[in-house]
């Protein structure tokens, strides 16, 4: 199975381009747990909250990849993700979170750019632009840190990252080449 994981800032795109692709490739995807979680208990969270959210975040990733189909599983989020926002908020990450990024494996990240303009949402805290791309810039060289972790940067408008996202998937994991079907 090849499981693909959407990551980047809040309000890049990220769960929208996890519902296209999926429904492209015709498999499901697997949504965020962390809004899910936030939902129930308020959007004030502690440290063991992220921890928490992790787990589920695991949790549910695993569940869905049951109802995977076509080889292909995309992911919105993963320990990526949640090792950032805890050193965003908390400046320090569970040591639990750490592992499971040493564990898990997928075929492939793509890494949304803050190139969408902000979108607000009540669970959403940074509409700065700057932060943002410092943000952005944190998983970039998160990504780079990882060798071996196969990962390609999406931009531009909705469409044109669901365009740029398939020619990525259908290049690196499918071995087709640009602009064929």
């Amino acid at each position: 199975m090849r499981k693909i994981v959407i990551i980047g800032p809040e309000s890049t795109g990220k769960s929208t381009l996890c519902q296209q692709l999926a429904e492209h490739y015709k498999t499901v995807w697997c949504p965020e747990f962390a809004r899910e979680f936030l939902m129930q208990h308020g959007k004030e969270y502690t440290y063991d909250d992220l921890l928490n959210i992790a787990m589920g975040q695991i949790e549910l990733e695993d569940l869905m990849l049951t109802e995977a189909k076509n080889n292909f599983y995309f992911i919105d989020t993963d320990m990526f993700v949640m090792k950032i926002w805890c050193e965003v908020a908390f400046n320090n990450c569970h040591p639990w979170i750490l592992k499971q990024i040493a564990q898990r494996q997928y075929a492939l990240h793509l890494l949304c750019n803050v190139d969408l303009p902000w979108t607000k949402d009540e669970l959403r805290e940074y509409p700065d632009f700057a932060f943002r791309e410092k943000l952005h810039k944190m998983y970039k060289e998160t990504l780079i840190a990882n060798v071996g972790n196969r990962w390609a940067e999406i931009s531009g408008t909705d469409g044109q990252r669901l365009q740029m996202a398939i020619s990525i998937i259908d290049t690196l994991l499918l071995g087709k080449k640009a602009g064929r079907r």
